[in-house]
């Protein structure tokens, strides 16, 4: 629904005429009545009965796959996976060993306080793809043109007040030289580092936790060693197996069973394309995790396995050759001059894979849920096609396919819409625009809590995409909540993106094409009627 002017709405209040018409061309009927915070008797009324019925016909589809750069899957001959959150997923409780294991790190080993064990693990907490600044020991959300989404900023536990975070960064804007470097770290003398991994949460949690201790206390200490004390506490847990073995030795607690990953893989392989998995992760965990999810053939499904490839050193560093590992996981000392099928191998580089394996270019398609580590390299310096795998998509959209976001969505839209078309005025009305104002912002807040109370969605600040959205939308091809999405396309299915208008172009052939007459390949109805 779209403002125009010239119409039949008049506000009494304003010596202005607008009116509001549907999709197609239907004016919108309206009247006078309070606005939602009651104190606005100018604003008026829309009839929702013309608003959310036709956008609720038209529902995103939480199991789709998404596209921002179009991609035949007729064009792709090799899939690769990573493993950790794209062939396997975790449950809740992975979180919590996480936390707990690095917080008894941050107190065994580095002689923080025994009374940070009273903070639990909060898993609504964090969301992924926050900044923080190293220095100031804050947590926050930036969008994607480097300003910070005020309300969203975290010292500790407490949401710091606009005004205060205005006054520390003479504004809301992150300079370039503060922001995370490519990879997301706080390297070279940036002050912000950014949180992409799904692992991570745990992570942002900790370091929250902690702080709100020594605030609470009124300890003195340098947030750049809390930094870095609970990075090392949080690598450690991996680096030591702690998790690892944890996992392994209750994997029906940990790891969700994904009948779903067999059959994609299954699909693919009768379809004669090639497989391969590249990860981190140690090889007998890999080796349990899938046999657990795919069984104990899963070797035959995948013409080259690599572990504990040191993602993303593996795509940059020339110099480490592949090690073969046998069936006991003792590594082999032998030059590897071939990558056989059903052998596991350690280490290694993109280079020598490429040499080896002659899988070049965009005929390989890639999947990983680490934005940097796993996809940006890939697809700027090898030209490899991308997926990404995005779990909170699911959630997010069945969110957004709600009647109440869409009701509320829907009214900020119309508020935000009558300011800029009612901001030139006679004086007297200044004060109903303020109130416009204070009711949009209102509105925002709500809109965030729809998500997490504390940060809101994973892809939107108030207004523009998130810092997240903008590196997903460059390193990425396509994204998607989980692989068993690929199950509703045909193996020869292109990927079309939609044509979103920019601010300088029309977006009425857009919106009623995509969602009228042809209808969005990602429409709840796509996969009905399959």
């Amino acid at each position: 629904m779209l403002l125009s002017p010239g119409l039949s709405l008049v506000c009494p209040h304003l010596s202005l005429s607008v009116a509001l018409r549907t999709g197609d061309g239907t004016p919108v009927e309206a009247s006078p009545v309070l606005s939602r915070a009651g104190q606005l008797p100018a604003l008026f009324y829309i009839r929702h009965s013309y608003l959310v019925p036709s956008i609720m016909s038209n529902l995103l589809n939480p199991d789709a796959v998404f596209t921002n750069n179009e991609m035949s899957l007729s064009d792709i001959e090799i899939y690769g996976f990573d493993y950790d959150y794209t062939l396997v997923f975790y449950s809740k409780h992975l979180h919590t060993l996480i936390y707990n294991a690095a917080r008894d790190l941050l107190i065994n080993e580095h002689r923080y306080p025994a009374e940070i064990r009273k903070y639990d693990y909060d898993p609504s907490f964090a969301i992924r793809g926050l900044h923080y600044d190293v220095h100031r020991a804050l947590l926050m959300k930036i969008d994607a043109f480097h300003y910070i989404q005020l309300g969203t900023v975290y010292r500790g536990l407490s949401v710091v007040p606009d005004e205060e975070v205005i006054a520390m960064y003479d504004g809301s804007h992150v300079p370039l030289e503060q922001m995370s470097d490519f990879y997301g770290k706080s390297s070279h003398g940036k002050t912000m580092t950014q949180f992409m991994d799904i692992f991570s949460l745990p992570e942002m949690t900790l370091l929250s936790c902690v702080n709100e201790y020594f605030l609470k206390n009124n300890i003195d200490y340098e947030p750049v060693h809390l930094y870095k004390d609970v990075k090392d506490s949080i690598r450690d847990v991996h680096i030591k197996g702690i998790m690892y073995r944890a996992i392994e030795a209750d994997i029906e607690k940990y790891i969700c069973y994904a009948e779903q990953t067999r059959a994609v893989l299954g699909k693919l392989a009768d379809h004669g394309k090639k497989l391969f998995l590249i990860t981190n992760s140690p090889s007998s965990f890999v080796d349990k995790g899938m046999k657990f999810i795919v069984g104990q053939d899963w070797r035959d499904l995948f013409d080259v396995v690599i572990v504990q490839a040191d993602k993303p050193n593996f795509f940059n560093d020339k110099r480490r050759p592949f090690r073969k590992v046998n069936e006991r996981g003792v590594l082999l000392w032998d030059k590897i001059h071939k990558l056989q099928k059903g052998q596991i191998y350690k280490q290694g580089n993109l280079y020598e894979f490429l040499k080896l394996t002659g899988w070049r270019g965009s005929k390989v398609l890639y999947f990983g849920d680490h934005i940097y580590s796993d996809l940006a390299d890939l697809t700027l310096k090898h030209g490899w096609r991308t997926g990404a795998i995005i779990p909170e998509l699911q959630s997010e959209i069945k969110i957004m396919n709600t009647e109440q976001y869409i009701q509320t969505m829907t009214w900020l839209q119309t508020l935000t819409g009558l300011l800029e078309h009612m901001q030139v005025c006679h004086p007297d009305s200044q004060m109903i625009l303020q109130e416009w104002k204070k009711e949009r912002k209102e509105m925002r807040e709500m809109t965030r809590n729809f998500f997490n109370s504390q940060f809101g969605g994973l892809f939107r600040t108030d207004q523009n995409p998130t810092y997240f959205l903008r590196r997903l939308s460059r390193f990425a091809d396509i994204y998607m909540a989980s692989l068993s999405c690929l199950l509703n396309y045909d193996p020869n299915y292109t990927f079309y993106p939609r044509r979103t208008p920019l601010q300088h172009e029309l977006p009425t052939w857009s919106d009623q094409l995509c969602t009228g007459t042809f209808r969005i390949p990602f429409l709840q109805e796509m996969v009905q009627n399959k």
